[in-house]
């Protein structure tokens, strides 16, 4: 299956309801082989009427993290655990997580990160690809309410830059 093939089956993907609200399927953005790949939970309201992952509020918190640690996101992939916004930006139902979690694992083999970051609870329950080091951290958007969770999503990206 080539790149083009996955996308395409992303795009036409039918496995769930969340396509049927959704203006596009949002891939990924970055370099397919990147060293670090992100992952979030869903699309949000913004990524898709774009279809690019991380470009809403907490999108320009995670670049700001980012900056702040010298890491440049042209370098690095990101994308979601779920490929199509969900009503209200509500949290995406296990059925929905199951529909697209083979599309992530397939990104992943794809493009053999070395790191690869999940952001936030839903993102942890993506299967591990053996080969790949996993690093668990808070969602953007929650390390932005909540003083705590800013800290630990600040330290997280502190020690990744280091690792880089």
């Amino acid at each position: 299956m080539t790149q083009e093939d996955l996308d395409r089956q992303i795009v036409n993907c039918r496995k769930c309801r969340l396509w049927q609200e959704a203006k596009h399927a949002v891939l990924g953005e970055g370099p397919q082989d990147a060293e670090v790949m992100l992952v979030g939970q869903n699309p949000g309201a913004e990524e898709d009427k774009a279809g690019r992952p991380f470009i809403g509020r907490a999108g320009k918190f995670l670049n700001k993290m980012l900056s702040a640690n010298g890491i440049d996101r042209e370098k690095i992939f990101v994308t979601n655990i779920v490929k199509h916004v969900t009503p209200q930006n509500r949290k995406p139902s296990a059925d929905e997580i199951e529909a697209c979690v083979p599309y992530l694992v397939e990104q992943i083999k794809r493009g053999k990160p070395r790191i690869v970051v999940l952001m936030g609870a839903v993102a942890w329950q993506a299967p591990r690809v053996e080969g790949v080091e996993y690093v668990e951290t808070v969602h953007p958007s929650a390390a932005m309410r909540f003083t705590k969770m800013r800290r630990r999503f600040e330290d997280d990206f502190a020690l990744l830059a280091k690792r880089l």
